[in-house]
């Protein structure tokens, strides 16, 4: 018998509610790891769904200058990925919604693939996004995730093929990660209205859950990717600029952080 994973108990009960899925982004370690896991806990009591949890690498290939920025201000604060999952260790009992490590696949290796899960999944982690790894290696490494309870969440971009989306929509755990636009991440004014078509593409391959990611820049954009239907909006650039704003101003990044959640929430509500 299949255990139901805690990112898919979570989309299963909003799926049942007809809601869609909040899911921000932030940068562990920035500015610093208090901070972050502040802004963990202000996200979720503003109404996350979900968090990503960026663990930052000194060559971030998939984003944007916004949280290229963030990566470099977390690593500058002596971040690594061990101080990141012992600072998610000391959440358990009061972060109760899933969280899914961004990480890219030098890091994992550096660990090891099986070390990392395991203390992953050790620390409370419910997922795991690895921009940077190739189909093929992401079909070995979900094989190791499983054993750990944890979901491989695989991504696919606007230029991906009909048949390779479809092999990564069915080795894809807890979600799909549809990339909305075809470069990194960042804020955009528009999203590319040809998602919408990808959103319904990918959610004709099979019953796994769909989350838009990549320029989703505010509340319009949100409720712009639930109105295309799909199951989660990843909101990542623009709540990181929204924190490091606060910080720079010297004012409380995770109240800024649960603001900018509450408006979001709202909008998905609306």
């Amino acid at each position: 018998m299949t255990t139901t994973t805690p990112i898919q108990q979570r989309f299963s009960q909003l799926q049942q509610q007809g809601r869609c899925a909040l899911m921000p982004f932030l940068m562990a370690g920035d500015p610093d790891l208090s901070s972050t896991r502040s802004a963990l806990l202000a996200l979720q009591a503003a109404g996350a769904d979900m968090i990503e949890l960026g663990i930052p690498y000194s060559d971030p290939l998939a984003d944007g200058p916004v949280i290229q920025a963030a990566a470099s201000r977390a690593l500058r604060s002596a971040t690594t990925p061990g101080r990141v999952l012992e600072m998610l260790t000391g959440l358990k009992g009061e972060l109760q919604i899933p969280v899914i490590l961004f990480t890219y696949s030098n890091p994992l290796l550096n660990r090891g693939m099986e070390a990392f899960c395991r203390d992953a999944a050790a620390a409370g982690a419910a997922g795991l996004v690895v921009p940077d790894l190739p189909l093929e290696e992401a079909e070995k490494l979900s094989a190791i995730v499983s054993t750990h309870a944890l979901d491989l969440v695989l991504l696919v971009a606007p230029t991906t093929p009909a048949d390779r989306m479809q092999r990564i929509a069915a080795a894809s755990r807890g979600f799909t990660y549809l990339v909305s636009v075809t470069g990194v991440t960042g804020v955009r004014t528009n999203l590319e209205s040809r998602v919408a078509g990808l959103v319904q593409q990918l959610k004709g391959m099979g019953p796994t859950p769909v989350a838009v990611g990549f320029g989703i820049s505010g509340p319009e954009q949100a409720r712009q990717v639930r109105d295309w239907g799909a199951d989660g909006a990843i909101v990542g650039s623009a709540l990181v600029k929204v924190m490091a704003e606060a910080h720079s101003q010297q004012g409380d990044v995770a109240a800024a952080a649960g603001e900018f959640c509450g408006q979001l929430r709202t909008a998905l509500d609306a």
